[in-house]
């Protein structure tokens, strides 16, 4: 190692400068970049596919799923994304979720059932 600098504040409350050896937990802040990345994904697949509704399911090492389905404005007085969400949501076995209704989130404890959540969203655009 040839030089190292360490930069700001390991405690910024009670004033604590940054050590070299100063440890973070910071494993919780996967999950809110994972959600901010599929909905990214949603929107940029909404653009691409011009008219449609995207789902896509982000599945954790736990066995958690979150589910995000998006829906071009064009199709919003057809299909809510808040609905569809739901009907995937129950199947993952969760509660439910919410949003707009053209971009809802929701997430459940059971990702094994990703295709099965897929399936149940797809059946409900096609009616």
């Amino acid at each position: 190692v040839l030089s190292l600098d360490t930069v700001g504040s390991a405690d910024i409350a009670g004033k604590k400068p940054m050590a070299a050896d100063s440890l973070f937990w910071i494993a919780s802040q996967s999950k809110p970049i994972t959600a901010v990345a599929l909905m990214l994904l949603v929107d940029d697949s909404k653009v691409k596919l011009g008219s449609g509704v995207v789902a896509l399911i982000g599945l954790n090492d736990e066995g958690r799923a979150g589910l995000i389905v998006g829906v071009t404005g064009d199709l919003t007085s057809r299909f809510n994304a808040v609905d569809l969400v739901r009907v995937g949501s129950l199947v993952l076995g969760g509660k439910g979720g919410g949003g707009r209704p053209d971009m809802a989130q929701a997430g459940g404890p059971d990702a094994s059932k990703a295709e099965e959540a897929l399936a149940a969203i797809r059946a409900a655009v096609a009616g």
